[in-house]
């Protein structure tokens, strides 16, 4: 089992712009076929983790929920949860969010699918494993940082 941050981020180092949308990401030309596609990631996916913003955006989107895995959000707030999707808000620590999320994971691997703040918590507790991020020819000029402080090494 293994913890993986992946992730797109513009030329810039940016993950979401300052009003934490990803539509840039999703107007550009994917390789669905390509050794760090999306599909076949996903699907070794058994639970993941995202921030409230993360969360927000995606339900804002107007899009239906897009994962059958476990999902914890991590946030202070009571937030919509669509039918029919699992998710658990939490203000749990990262710690105890990594074991619950790892026993519901059925052997599968972890996602840290939004944003870098969270993927720098779960680096901080030595829980990340491996970090794939994609570069997109954009440059958003500011939003949030795929790495807040530049770094989200654990060593």
């Amino acid at each position: 089992m293994t913890t993986h941050f992946y992730t797109a981020t513009s030329l810039d180092g940016f993950i979401a712009t300052t009003e934490h949308s990803l539509e840039w990401l999703f107007a550009q030309d994917f390789d669905m076929e390509g050794p760090m596609a999306y599909p076949a990631f996903v699907d070794g996916i058994g639970a993941l983790v995202m921030g409230a913003s993360t969360y927000e955006w995606l339900l804002r989107s107007g899009e239906p929920w897009g994962y059958t895995q476990p999902t914890w959000v991590l946030t202070h707030r009571e937030l919509h949860i669509p039918k029919g999707a699992d998710i658990r808000l939490t203000q749990a620590g990262i710690v105890q969010v990594h074991e619950e999320m790892t026993a519901a994971a059925g052997g599968k691997d972890l996602w840290i699918a939004g944003g870098g703040g969270v993927a720098a918590e779960f680096a901080a507790a030595g829980l990340l494993d491996e970090v794939w991020i994609q570069y997109a020819p954009v440059m958003l000029g500011a939003g949030q940082p795929s790495s807040p402080g530049g770094s989200i090494s654990n060593s």
